[in-house]
């Protein structure tokens, strides 16, 4: 009997992921995706799956595998993550950001986070199964897709569209930025992530007038665009409660006794401690923007400028809030979509939220878990164009001092080993028994 336990060996997968820099820059560049995936694919033949490693794009590249269950009549599960990450600038961190260094209990290192710690903990139990021979109930499909941090295109998005057949007889998927623990009034309890936000990318181009910099010019992009900018950054958009978010703050407040106030939930907020940044984010539509462009020289004035804007909207506000940006845009400002996607909600209830509760439970006995909207978005809003119902699910308990949340596409990224240990186990509890 192998001895060999999914907790064994994640810490070690997830410094070895790390090592490989799978860095995003959105302009369909991942020099590291390749090597990466090729690397997932080993690990998953070693122990006598079979690897389907495909490329969208040259050197980006996805791999999927399926582990079969004892009950073909049982739909199938997708557990998936994504293998690229966000730049990381060497000279900001205390440490090299591809070294995998263990220190003080934990791995640092970009990915450690988002999302290379949930991709070690896939492995570890998708290769503790197959060595022990364990069947699931159900196939789980377990897939690792490349340019996640770039909207997908060449990743999940390009999969659904040319390799769907992959994920035949998939309903239900699990991933990342969800189950893991947060003080809240001084108790533990593990967000499971039901609902995301939808995003639009949009590019602003202001046109003007060229000319000489020393002259009156009444028709200059670079003031168009700036006027535009700072009306769309700084409109205040109103608080709206999805089902999600209300179901979440109605469980903070009966944990910890503080009212649960829709006028002002400030007071609800400050109970959450640094998970309030991401919890703030879902209570209203946002737009900000992260990119300016203009001109080419100090003495001339140019014919164009542009912008970039994130916007992040809630379920069943996407066109209206596009709407409302082109109007803050103004005239002579040209609005298009570079990158958009839906958003998503689904019940905090089913077979699925209720083996998840029951695993973290089993780890955590008596653990408090609520759902919540995810601010950011994932590769659950590509599978959804198959039907395939997401949740967030990568568990960790967390000690309630590590800003975990704060250290998404942040500086120092770094996951208690221990919380690794945690999740595997949690991981390997659901994937049996569901």
């Amino acid at each position: 009997m192998n001895t060999l336990r999914a907790e064994d060996e994640v810490v070690g997968i997830c410094q070895d992921l790390i090592r490989f820099d799978t860095t995003n820059f959105g302009t369909n560049e991942g020099p590291g995706e390749r090597a990466a995936a090729e690397h997932v694919a080993a690990l998953i033949s070693e122990v006598g799956l079979s690897a389907d490693l495909y490329e969208s794009a040259p050197g980006r590249a996805n791999v999927v595998t399926r582990l079969e269950g004892s009950d073909p009549s049982l739909p199938s599960l997708v557990v998936h993550g994504h293998l690229d990450v966000v730049p990381a600038l060497a000279h900001e961190w205390s440490v090299d950001p591809f070294g995998a260094e263990e220190k003080d209990g934990l791995i640092w290192g970009r990915g450690a986070v988002d999302m290379k710690d949930m991709d070690a903990m896939i492995l570890s139990v998708m290769r503790s199964m197959a060595r022990d021979g364990r069947k699931p109930r159900r196939d789980i499909i377990f897939a690792f897709f490349a340019d996640e941090e770039a909207g997908g295109t060449y990743g999940a998005r390009w999969s659904v569209d040319n390799r769907r057949d992959l994920f035949d007889g998939a309903t239900e998927a699990i991933s990342e930025v969800g189950g893991f623990s947060a003080d809240i009034g001084g108790k533990r309890a593990y967000l499971l992530q039901t609902a995301e936000k939808g995003l639009a990318w949009l590019r602003l181009t202001a046109h003007g007038r060229a000319g000489h910099g020393s002259q009156i010019n009444t028709d200059n992009a670079v003031t168009r665009l700036a006027q535009a900018v700072t009306r769309i950054g700084g409109h205040q958009w109103p608080i709206e409660y999805t089902a999600t978010t209300r179901q979440f703050l109605e469980g903070v407040s009966e944990l910890t006794g503080v009212e649960f106030d829709e006028g002002n939930p400030q007071a609800l907020l400050d109970q959450l401690g640094t998970v309030a940044r991401f919890v703030g984010a879902t209570l209203q539509n946002t737009a900000n923007p992260t990119l300016l462009s203009g001109g080419y020289k100090a003495n001339v004035i140019p014919g164009t400028a542009e912008a970039l804007i994130d916007v992040r909207t809630l379920p069943g506000r996407h066109e209206e809030v596009l709407e409302l940006v082109r109007e803050l845009a103004g005239t002579g400002v040209a609005v298009t979509v570079e990158h958009d996607d839906v958003a998503l909600e689904t019940a905090f209830a089913g077979n699925l939220v209720d083996a998840m509760v029951d695993a973290l439970n089993a780890e955590d006995p008596g653990a408090k878990v609520l759902p919540y909207t995810l601010s950011g978005g994932t590769d659950n809003k590509s599978l959804s164009r198959l039907g395939i119902t997401g949740y967030g699910f990568a568990p960790l308990q967390l000690p309630p001092e590590l800003d975990f949340t704060g250290m998404f596409h942040g500086v120092d990224e770094r996951v208690p080993t221990e919380s690794l240990k945690f999740g595997a186990r949690v991981l390997d509890r659901l994937l049996t028994n569901y």
